[in-house]
């Protein structure tokens, strides 16, 4: 087994999970909302990425594009208002809110309806564009070692997945608006009559969220093929990530990507691409039935005893 491949392999499978979850990992811990089209809301960035990129306009503006389409979809999203004669049953029920509102901490509920908005941006997307368009050539070029390459952008994306987990640490520890979506979290009825405005904190949670699920695809566009369906991949993962990861949203998700990331490196390398996935899943279910609260919870637990001892 040669140590670069193992290493290279690890920084992929690591950035892969973390840029995938992380987004989803945001507004399931602040909302309670398990956004099922969260890999759609990933194929959007990469859309709006590779379509302004084409056009000719160069990668990094591209990217910043993808992202802010996807942030002001996901604030449409959020905030929309369900109106209208052919469903008036639901207009009776949820008219003056919007779409993710009425959906907090349900659930059930929430991934029926974001699995919904899901398939109709797949098949909108293809309905639009087609099956598919060109793509866009993965920059940077590769590094040579011994009788292998690894692509230089790949590493790139390693590195750019530390510092997300970095910046959202610092956000959400070190901010005013950290304090109070922590808050938010915590205990939104007395955050609420301290004067935090938690609809607001939603929202820009939502937000938030859309735009690090297209910061994901913005960024995995040139390396791989931007097609309707390429959400689902990314969701996969991303789910598995969050349940194994536990309530704490940054913390269960650096560990996560971390052992998860580990055990694909581990057995693609050994036994093949597929083999490493199987081994994964099957990692993140022993993982769900033997610490019901993820990681972070396993955690927790050891801290508690380690401060009663």
């Amino acid at each position: 087994m040669n140590p670069f491949n193992l290493f290279f392999q690890f920084a992929d499978s690591f950035a892969f999970i973390v840029l995938s979850a992380v987004g989803l990992a945001v507004i399931f811990g602040m909302m309670g909302v398990i956004n099922l089209g969260h890999g759609e809301f990933i194929m959007i960035g990469a859309y709006g990425t590779t379509l302004v990129a084409n056009a000719g306009a160069p990668l990094v503006a591209a990217m910043i594009v993808g992202v802010i389409v996807t942030a002001v979809f996901g604030f449409l999203v959020e905030r929309t208002i369900v109106s209208g004669a052919a469903i008036n049953w639901v207009a009776e029920r949820t008219l003056g809110r919007s779409v993710i509102e009425p959906l907090y901490d349900r659930l059930l509920d929430s991934m029926v309806a974001t699995w919904a908005i899901g398939l109709i941006l797949t098949q909108g997307v293809r309905i639009v564009f087609g099956n598919s368009i060109p793509q866009l050539n993965t920059p940077l070029g590769s590094i040579q070692y011994g009788g292998f390459s690894y692509s230089v952008y790949r590493l790139v994306l390693s590195l750019v997945a530390v510092c997300v987990l970095v910046g959202l640490y610092a956000v959400f520890t070190h901010t005013k608006f950290g304090v109070r979506a922590r808050a938010t979290i915590q205990d939104p009825e007395t955050a609420r009559s301290l004067g935090v405005n938690t609809d607001e904190m939603y929202t820009t949670t939502f937000v938030i969220g859309s735009a690090l699920a297209g910061l994901t695809g913005a960024l995995y566009a040139p390396s791989l093929t931007v097609v309707p369906s390429m959400g689902t991949s990314f969701l996969v993962e991303a789910f598995v990530a969050v349940v194994v990861g536990g309530p704490s949203v940054l913390f269960g998700t650096t560990l996560s990507g971390g052992l998860l990331g580990a055990i694909n490196a581990l057995f693609t390398n050994l036994y093949g691409t597929f083999f490493g996935q199987i081994a994964m899943l099957l990692t993140a279910i022993l993982v769900i039935r033997l610490l019901s609260n993820g990681l972070t919870g396993l955690v927790e637990t050891v801290r508690d005893r380690k401060v009663g001892e």
